[in-house]
């Protein structure tokens, strides 16, 4: 959530508390405030047990950021400088993968390749993804691959009506009991 709005939602709940302490009910607040009944009744009890400071922000939720503001201009300036000038000369892209192990090889410390890619947002960085493709891979081979040999290993499949949805054995209604259950049941009761 952005600063804008986690001000938003801390404006919001401190109009919540003004109507509480004129004993407004947590429904009336939602209609008021145009919430859900849900986060009514929960700032309602919060405000009972503890007041208004029950309902203060405490800050962005999730896990502090690992790395110094220091450290993450000094990641920055690694970024710009590219990935040849630490190690990886095959192409210029910077991954998440790679920027996780940059980050574990500078700082000492262990980053996922998610959390990697969320720091490199923070940083104004996109990770690019290189495309999986051998060197000295032969297109007209493939190519030709794919006319001969795979048109003859795919097969035709299975014709259209033979599937069933179902994995037990379809029922023939030639096979069924005449006096098993509900086999009499649209003739009347004597």
């Amino acid at each position: 959530m952005t600063a804008a709005g986690r001000q938003r939602r801390e404006s919001v709940r401190m109009q919540a508390v003004e109507l509480f302490e004129q004993k407004a009910n947590p429904p009336e607040v939602a209609r008021r405030l145009r919430v859900s009944l849900k986060s009514a009744y929960q700032w309602h009890q919060r405000w009972r047990d503890g007041g208004v400071a029950a309902l203060v922000s405490r800050g962005p939720s999730g896990s502090r950021c690992r790395l110094s503001p220091y450290c993450l201009e000094k990641l920055a300036r690694f970024l710009e400088e590219g990935p040849a000038a630490h190690g990886w000369v095959e192409d210029q892209v910077w991954t998440a993968s790679r920027v996780a192990t940059l980050i574990g090889r500078k700082f000492h410390v262990s980053y996922s390749v998610s959390g990697a890619t969320r720091l490199m947002h923070r940083l104004g960085f996109s990770p690019q993804v290189p495309a999986r493709r051998v060197a000295e891979r032969d297109e007209q081979a493939v190519t030709a691959w794919k006319e001969a040999t795979w048109a003859e290993v795919k097969g035709r499949g299975r014709p259209a009506g033979a599937t069933s949805a179902s994995r037990t054995k379809r029922a023939s209604p030639a096979g069924r009991p005449g006096d098993g259950p509900g086999a009499g049941a649209a003739a009347p009761r004597s």
